[in-house]
């Protein structure tokens, strides 16, 4: 069976144990899930050539992977916080087979894979399946969560069948989807504790403010860690220098740092924070977010501070958040179009509107199921009969679209349908514990609305992990939902909840 043989193969199983373990209610069907996804990833890995290197290193990680699980199995109720630690971040790795441990040092301010969250989800899976396999019961992940995201991994897995760009959809599954089913699994059933959303709010805060105060630094000293040929290039001709912390790009960066700011704009209003230290972190994030010039974070940052102000806020908070909106929308739209004057759309929108052009007209030309997971930059160059151009210039950086154009209207229709699940599983949550529930709907909105103007939506862990968060406090017994009890207010924001979670 050739390479592509065998991506179509492991796309299939990965369908199949994303579906299982998502919707598993039994101890030998989540098992089973567990086994069908690690037997997708081994496909995907499959190579002909296995030095006794690769093994001796294969042997290590195993080692090192035990003691992990170990340590989950005897508190469990840490999987969470240690997956929030280890989300964000990418060493600096390059994995390719021709590698003789299959990863060697990136070379050129590249960063590689989420190696950190791979180790902890890996471990957290292992110990998971180690409690149940003794007996522990097996808590079914909520349906309303369940369904559509089953859908969406198994769309999206077996549509490696039909990808016109086998190579990105096989790289997509392996490396995001399905451990990112694995994640939202593991994070749904997890063990919560009285204390966990205090400690996920103070974890979220303090990876932005780290972020933020690297990116400071980096503005002072005009010195990246990391960083793109193009942003090099960039910001040796600017007149501006754009800052990426310990990213790789300015709105990932700036992505991270507004999620901490979501948190914050919760705490803020819930009075679960001292105004004074909040206002100090909230000056440093905005000071780091300024400086990437990332415009699709500044814009999910206004998003996210627009809607936490009109549900949290009194009324005097409303009305003048409602103000000021109209005023910057009328300001901005009188500016631009003032700017457009004389320029074509594209060159206003700094080409994006070309990329969407394209990848719609991918859209036409595969309606019902796309081209496949992974392949919207070929199939978008293909479309412009641009050959000899990169395929990265073709990336959509819309994520509606991207979903339309690689798994058509019916995987349009899932990620609909996920969203609309997402939003209810946040009105259910706010009627039980307002603070937790908007701090989940922040994050997520922030993602979203960042996802629409630059991809990452699904392919970004936080999606996942907050996604399973609420699915855990939904399926959760009330005492651990509400581990104090409500004061006797009429204003939800300001009872006595638990401090809220990212």
């Amino acid at each position: 069976m050739g390479e592509s043989g065998v991506a179509e193969v492991a796309g299939i199983v990965g369908a199949t144990g994303a579906v299982l373990v998502l919707l598993a209610g039994r101890r030998a069907t989540l098992l089973a899930g567990f086994a069908t996804l690690t037997a997708a990833e081994v496909l995907f890995a499959e190579s002909g050539d296995v030095s006794p290197a690769l093994v001796a290193a294969g042997i290590a990680g195993a080692v090192v992977l035990a003691a992990s699980a170990a340590f989950f199995v005897r508190y469990p109720a840490l999987v969470i916080p240690a997956l929030l630690l280890a989300a964000p971040f990418r060493l600096p790795f390059d994995f390719d087979r021709d590698h003789r441990f299959l990863f060697a040092l990136a070379q050129g301010g590249k960063l590689g894979r989420l190696v950190p969250l791979y180790v902890v989800l890996a471990a957290a899976t292992g110990a998971y399946a180690w409690r149940v396999a003794r007996g522990a019961a097996v808590t079914p992940v909520v349906r309303l969560l369940a369904l559509p995201a089953a859908a969406f991994f198994a769309l999206a897995s077996l549509s490696l069948l039909w990808s016109r760009d086998l190579d990105s959809g096989a790289n997509l599954l392996a490396f995001f989807l399905l451990p990112f089913a694995a994640l939202l699994a593991v994070v749904a059933r997890a063990e919560l504790a009285p204390w966990l959303p205090k400690a996920l709010a103070w974890i979220s805060l303090g990876l932005a403010s780290v972020f933020a105060a690297v990116g400071l630094w980096q503005e002072l000293t005009e010195d990246l860690f990391f960083y793109s040929p193009q942003l090099e290039v960039a910001n040796a001709y600017s007149p501006f220098f754009r800052v990426t912390s310990l990213f790789t790009d300015p709105s990932l960066y700036g992505r991270h740092v507004v999620l901490g700011f979501a948190v914050l704009l919760v705490l803020l209003w819930t009075e679960r924070i001292n105004l004074y230290l909040g206002t100090a972190i909230g000056a440093l994030l905005f000071a780091g977010l300024y400086f990437s010039y990332s415009q699709t974070s500044m814009a999910s940052l206004f998003a996210v501070a627009f809607v936490v102000t009109l549900v949290a806020g009194d009324r005097v908070a409303r009305r003048s958040v409602v103000a000021a909106t109209v005023v910057f929308l009328v300001a901005a739209g009188v500016l631009l179009l003032v700017g457009a004057r004389g320029h074509a759309i594209s060159d206003v929108t700094s080409g994006r509107w070309t990329r969407v052009e394209q990848t719609a007209d991918v859209v036409r030309d595969a309606p019902l199921v796309g081209v496949g997971l992974g392949a919207q930059p070929e199939a978008s160059q293909d479309v412009a009969e641009r050959s000899e151009a990169r395929t990265a210039r073709f990336v959509s950086h819309t994520t509606p679209l991207t979903v339309a154009a690689e798994l058509g209207l019916v995987g349009l229709a899932v990620y609909l349908l996920l969203l609309a699940a997402t939003l209810r599983m946040i009105m259910i949550l706010r009627r039980r514990d307002f603070a937790l529930a908007l701090a989940l709907g922040a994050a997520l909105l922030a993602l979203f609305v960042h996802a629409l103007a630059y991809s990452g939506f699904f392919e970004d862990p936080i999606t996942w992990l907050a996604l399973g968060i609420g699915a855990a406090y939904l399926a959760a017994p009330v005492p651990a939902r509400e581990p104090a009890r409500q004061s006797a207010t009429t204003n939800p924001a300001r009872a006595g909840h638990p401090v809220p979670a990212k």
